[in-house]
């Protein structure tokens, strides 16, 4: 099986800490490694670094080699505009069968975090070996909810129809994408819908007919060579919500997967306990509770009296102070400070 994990994001909802020329997935602040290097180190034993392939941006490919120096060169994949998911899936999907693939295939993401590696690379083999007895299809990866968060696309999981590997698989029933948080309630404790983290198992063929059938103009820019003229549109759109159900099934995970993309889940990713405080560089707190504070100047002390629910980023150039409930609108304010010319700060 070939994997291919996309790094070419910029993380918008994590400013100031990603920026446009230093994104989250490079960002060394898990354990000392960046999140990329986390993403390979959890495939590579299982699968062979030569089947990983990393997608990104040109400016980006020096990072991704530095980071990963064990990478074939010819296993990165370059985008040549940033046209967001629909296109870039396509682009690598043609990308592999013009390099004579056309089996398995798993898409995985760059800026994620997981404890159980054991149980997230016994799903892969076990939709490897699914895909191996029937190519036409997908198989989604749900992992098991910890909490209602309305933050996160969910699936809902239908009855069980067979096992592989020692891993049941279920009829897939559908998406909800960042549902209200009344009915993220209701979702969650109807047992019935997982957290979606966006990985899944198919095959090169059957995708890239997927594209000709369901995305045919994104298909037919991106392998004519005029990736930019292709739709800017993410992949789920473009092709996964158009599925139809019966094309898919889905493996159940316990993962101890997070996706830290805002700062407050970047928070809950890091805390050891529920509503603690996670704190970085020179910082003093008092009476201070469930906050993120993160403090990149080691000239400057970053002090608090009384805060509960708040994250606070100071960086050399940039101090954000917001609400955790409010950090989803920091990607509205990236695009109000480039309505005032302040790209720089980006």
């Amino acid at each position: 099986m070939k994997i291919i994990i996309f790094a070419g994001g910029v993380g918008t909802r994590l400013w100031p800490l990603s920026r446009e020329n230093s994104p989250k997935q490079f960002d060394k602040m898990f354990f000392g490694k960046s999140t990329l290097q986390l993403a390979i180190e959890r495939v590579a034993p299982a699968f062979g670094i030569s089947n990983i392939f990393i997608q990104t941006l040109e400016k980006y490919k020096p990072v991704v080699m530095e980071q990963i120096p064990e990478l074939p060169p010819e296993n990165i994949i370059i985008e040549p505009d940033r046209r967001n998911l629909g296109p870039a899936v396509c682009l690598s999907m043609i990308k592999l069968n013009s390099l004579g693939y056309d089996g398995a295939v798993s898409l995985l993401w760059a800026d994620h975090l997981m404890d159980k590696v054991g149980e997230f690379v016994s799903a892969l083999r076990a939709g490897n070996n699914l895909i191996e007895k029937k190519s036409n299809r997908f198989i989604f990866l749900a992992e098991r909810p910890r909490f209602a968060n309305n933050n996160l696309g969910w699936i809902k999981v239908g009855e069980e129809i067979g096992s592989s590997d020692g891993c049941n698989f279920y009829e897939f029933k559908g998406w909800k994408y960042k549902p209200s948080v009344e009915e993220c309630d209701h979702m969650y404790r109807s047992g019935e819908f997982f957290w979606n983290p966006g990985y899944f198992i198919t095959s090169i063929k059957f995708l890239i007919e997927t594209y000709q059938k369901l995305a045919p103009d994104i298909f037919r820019f991106v392998s004519s060579g005029h990736y930019s003229q292709a739709e800017s549109i993410h992949f789920d759109k473009a092709i996964i919500e158009k599925v139809d159900l019966s094309d898919a099934i889905v493996i159940k995970t316990n993962m101890g997967w997070s996706d830290p993309g805002t700062l407050y889940a970047l928070k809950e990713a890091l805390e050891e306990t529920k509503h603690a405080n996670v704190t970085s560089g020179l910082v003093s707190i008092m009476e201070t509770s469930d906050c993120l504070i993160y403090n990149i100047e080691d000239k400057k002390l970053v002090a608090t009296i009384g805060l509960k629910g708040m994250v606070i980023v100071n960086t050399t150039d940039a101090l954000i102070v917001v609400p955790k409930d409010d950090v989803i609108k920091i990607t509205k304010l990236i695009n109000q400070l480039k309505e005032e010319g302040r790209q720089k700060y980006l």
